[in-house]
């Protein structure tokens, strides 16, 4: 027979029962199991997979900031985190971000933004998501 523990909280005249079965042993393995998962690996994967998605959807003038991606992967208290970068600067701005949001020009003008960034990446992160949470599923 499983241990039942009563907790009471009590507030002004009233008092609420709360009454629970069991333990969580299941629960905290799960946990566990996920904690020990493997996702670096999966990052990994599609770390590089958009470095090369990245590069192809780059409007070409003079192939550096095509050949300027890369990635990193940051291990945090909650997890992992994947950062796409792009080291081709100049005067202190990343072409890669000019390209793709717009900017003004030295003459007044102004260049129109390219939405290159977001479509190639899209299917990326949907696999992301997909795998991990294939990942989560067999644990």
């Amino acid at each position: 027979m499983h241990n039942v523990k009563r907790r009471y909280l009590v507030r002004g005249d009233s008092m609420i029962s709360i009454r629970h079965r069991g333990n969580f042993n299941k629960t905290e393995k799960f946990f566990e199991k996920a904690r020990k998962a493997n996702y670096i690996k999966i990052l990994q994967k599609y770390g590089q997979e958009g470095v090369n998605k990245l590069s192809q959807a780059t409007p070409i003038d003079t192939g550096l900031t095509s050949a300027s991606w890369e990635y990193v992967i940051e291990r945090t208290s909650s997890g992992a985190i994947i950062k796409w970068t792009n080291s081709h600067i100049v005067n202190g701005a990343s072409i890669a971000i000019l390209i793709q949001y717009g900017h003004a020009t030295k003459d007044g003008g102004y260049v129109q933004p390219i939405d290159y960034i977001n479509p190639a990446m899209k299917a990326t992160f949907d696999q992301i998501t997909q795998d991990i949470i294939r990942e989560v599923n067999s644990l």
